[in-house]
């Protein structure tokens, strides 16, 4: 039997993404051109393409100049003026939770380092994040390492000063204790429920470890907050050796749901996203997503404070978060991401994957992507009309 390229295979995902690409602007990649060439002096003679300047000022080449943000999108110092932009990418430095392996302090620079690698188009998600949302990185949260409650205190001021002003927050943790206060920070802002969909292979729901709220027990502060109930909270991947009694019995009494990686495989992705979107919406105003890259199996994600084999595969995972972050999302994190462990990059790589995927879904549902900056500064985004 022969196949055309007009099967309904081929027609599907790879051609329809042909033909979107045509529609995507170009006028944000043609500024960075120009910029480049004022700013960074024009190439020498020798070069045929007259794009390229002398010193690096844009996205390209990738493994060149690096200005320190988050795919290289603008840098926004004065966070007064966050109000301008659609997205905040920030840092919350922060490993005083970690009960094993420290590290992922370093989690915000390796994530971000990682990013040079990718360009701001997404063929089959047909978006290009340049053109289409008007995203910033605003730096990193002043966590104080000796002081878990202090750094809590921080963390939950700046994601309620960004969450304020209508700005999507996107975190780049740090471990995963920081889920309480950055729930904390946003709950005050939301008018009713905040359901959180959680990707993670522990559960992260007792109350102390080691006497102290560490990156084993944000769940069970955050959903001690008013309007953010336990029956909100879903958790997929959970399982293997290291998911604390104490914490299953408060999951247990709570009324939280959990979804195993077995799970996973019996039901396929589509249904465990909508049983998890059906969970977390319940009643709720908003959904806030926290995602531990150790949800992956540890195989390709060496880099991270408490590795736990057998979990999900990178595009099942991906594939799970394009799917929760369809019907919107109030913020986004990603934590544990520990770079002094890290191998070629492939835990701090899928760890970004996770935010771009999410945020270009977003833009292609169209929860994002309409508001143009209006400040006068390097933006990325719709231009103002």
């Amino acid at each position: 039997m022969t196949h055309s390229h007009s099967d309904a295979f081929a027609n599907r995902e790879g051609q329809w993404a042909q033909l979107a690409e045509e529609r995507l602007s170009l006028f944000r990649h043609d500024e960075e051109i120009q910029r480049g060439l004022a700013y960074g002096l024009p190439g020498s003679p020798t070069l045929v393409d007259r794009t390229i300047p002398t010193f690096s000022r844009g996205e390209l080449p990738h493994f060149a100049g690096e200005r320190g943000t988050f795919l290289n999108a603008p840098f926004l110092e004065d966070v007064n003026d966050v109000g301008d932009a659609e997205v905040a990418v920030f840092g919350a430095p922060l490993d005083s939770g970690a009960t094993y392996r420290p590290g992922a302090r370093f989690g915000p620079q390796g994530i971000r380092r990682s990013t040079n690698l990718f360009g701001t188009y997404c063929y089959e998600l047909g978006v290009d994040l340049r053109e289409q949302l008007n995203l910033v990185d605003i730096g990193d949260v002043f966590t104080i390492p000796g002081n878990l409650e202090k750094s809590f205190d921080q963390i939950s001021q700046a994601i309620s000063h960004v969450y304020a002003r209508g700005v999507l927050p996107v975190v780049l943790g740090g471990d995963h204790s920081i889920g309480y206060p950055t729930i904390r920070g946003i709950a005050p802002h939301v008018d009713g429920n905040i359901g959180i969909i959680h990707f993670d292979r522990h559960v992260d729901t007792q109350e102390t470890d080691l006497d102290e709220r560490m990156h084993t027990t944000p769940w069970f502060h955050a959903t001690n907050i008013g309007n953010a109930p336990a029956t909100n909270l879903v958790q997929v991947g959970i399982g293997g050796w290291q998911s604390p009694r104490a914490g299953v019995k408060v999951g247990r009494e709570r009324g939280t749901t959990v979804i195993t990686v077995g799970d996973v495989e019996r039901v396929g992705v589509e249904k465990v996203a909508e049983v998890a979107l059906e969970t977390a919406w319940q009643g709720a105003k908003a959904v806030y997503l926290s995602f531990d890259i150790d949800v992956v199996d540890a195989g390709f994600v060496p880099g991270t404070g408490w590795p736990e084999p057998g979990g999900l595969l990178p595009r099942e995972a991906l594939n799970l978060i394009r799917a929760v972050a369809a019907p919107g999302l109030a913020g986004i994190e990603v934590v544990e991401c520990a770079p002094p462990y890290d191998w070629a990059e492939q835990t701090a790589l899928l760890s970004s994957r996770v935010v771009l995927d999410a945020l270009a879904v977003l833009v292609r549902e169209g929860r994002l992507g309409k508001k143009a900056a209006r400040k006068d500064r390097h933006a990325w985004g719709p231009p103002a009309a």
